[in-house]
């Protein structure tokens, strides 16, 4: 059985060409990864015409249905498209270099900053996340929990990770939400017939399926029977990688259970931080680099940098690989279609709690506090700002107001 190869300009494609449009958007790509999406769709289907919206379209169905980084794992498919294994890794690299050395670059600033010119920038940088996940939280209850069955999910998910703490309530209630949907979201918009062919054969499809499921299974088995650092820290991020729907603001909860509670991180750098990677363009999921920077025990530094890097995104690439062969067919059941509406809707309940906790507990603790979130918060939902003004204006702020004070 044929599928349909969608209209496309394949005149020498490679790598080369590949990194450089990808450089391009790693570098200016704000916004997060919905609107990374309309970037690629700008500069690679309308302007470069590398795809036709057809084929676009289908990629980005796919990279939503999967765990993992999907504005990544579109530009990864993308380059697998325009340039084979090669511009896979290019597209992949040229996008998320940029942001990860950045945020290394700021954590290794961090380590060295002190005072209270310091402290009041990176409580800034912690206010700003409490504004960025609750317009994540806004954003995606409006998108994903429209109906009451849904927002019935998101409730449900919400209650199940308050009182399961940790990476197995929230895996859990992902979980029990794609089991609701399977239930209870059998109605609802269907997706579009339209077939994509990429360049994956099914066994090489097979073979990427097998060593997801190897890695996931076997990493806590090996960093339990090795006390090694380094094995740790990979078995967790390649857990958070692997368990993430929704994009990168999902992760945040996922590793504050994996890095923070065991002290491998403390809590005030994980906000700082987090609140750092607004700033920058590129997606959200390098914040792994930072993470891995400031750990407070080898590997920490440049290698725990790019150990914990590749791990967040290794399980993401090796599911679209392995699925990518089998998706024309797969996506048309009705059966996948509810239990994605479903787990989609727990995603926003998970959310939801890490917006309370960690993020304003730890973030939000006078009156003014309080203003700067709300502020952040109008400026991006209703104003629409890019979220880099965000960025630069609470830390100024928090570190003007004791000055005048």
């Amino acid at each position: 059985m044929g599928l349909n190869m969608p209209s496309v300009e394949r005149a020498s494609p490679g790598a080369g060409e590949v990194f450089v449009a990808f450089l391009k958007l790693g570098l200016t790509s704000f916004g997060g990864p919905i609107a990374h999406l309309g970037y690629f769709r700008d500069e690679l289907v309308l302007r470069r015409k590398w795809i036709d919206e057809a084929g676009y379209a289908d990629i980005v169905a796919l990279c939503q249905f999967l765990p993992g980084p999907s504005s990544s794992q579109v530009g990864f498919a993308l380059g697998l498209f325009r340039g084979g294994p090669l511009g896979a890794l290019a597209a992949w690299a040229a996008f998320t270099l940029p942001s990860a050395l950045l945020l290394v670059l700021f954590a290794f600033g961090a380590g060295f900053t002190e005072g209270p010119l310091a402290a009041s920038v990176l409580h800034g940088l912690k206010l700003v996340a409490v504004a960025v996940v609750a317009q994540a939280v806004w954003g995606m209850a409006r998108s994903l929990a429209p109906d009451r069955r849904r927002a019935g999910i998101v409730l449900a998910a919400l209650l199940v990770v308050t009182w399961g703490a940790g990476a197995a309530g929230q895996g859990f209630a992902i979980l029990m939400g794609a089991l609701l949907g399977l239930l209870l979201c059998r109605t609802g918009a269907t997706v579009p017939a339209n077939r994509l062919m990429i360049p994956v054969s099914r066994r090489v499809g097979m073979i990427s399926l097998a060593l997801f499921a190897i890695l996931l299974l076997g990493l806590p088995v090996l960093a339990a029977g090795l006390p090694l650092q380094s094995l740790a820290l990979f078995d967790a991020f390649y857990r958070a990688g692997a368990l993430v729907f929704g994009g990168g603001h999902v992760v945040l909860p996922l590793l504050q259970a994996e890095v923070v509670a065991p002290g491998w991180v403390g809590g005030d750098a994980f906000l700082a931080g987090y609140g750092a990677a607004q700033a920058v363009p590129g997606p959200l999921f390098t914040f792994a680099a930072y993470l891995g920077a400031v750990a407070g025990q080898p590997a920490n530094g440049l290698a725990g940098a790019v150990l914990c890097l590749l791990a967040i995104f290794l399980p993401g690439m090796l599911l679209l690989v392995g699925v990518l062969p089998f998706w024309s067919a797969v996506r048309e059941r009705p059966n996948v279609q509810a239990a994605m509406r479903g787990a989609n809707a727990a995603v926003v309940g998970l959310l939801g709690a890490a917006l309370y906790d960690p993020v304003w507990t730890s973030a939000v603790l006078t009156p003014q506090d309080f203003a700067l979130a709300v502020g952040g918060f109008v400026v991006l939902t209703v104003w629409q700002a890019p979220p880099w003004i965000v960025v630069l204006a609470i830390p100024l702020m928090t570190a003007v107001f004791p000055l005048i004070a």
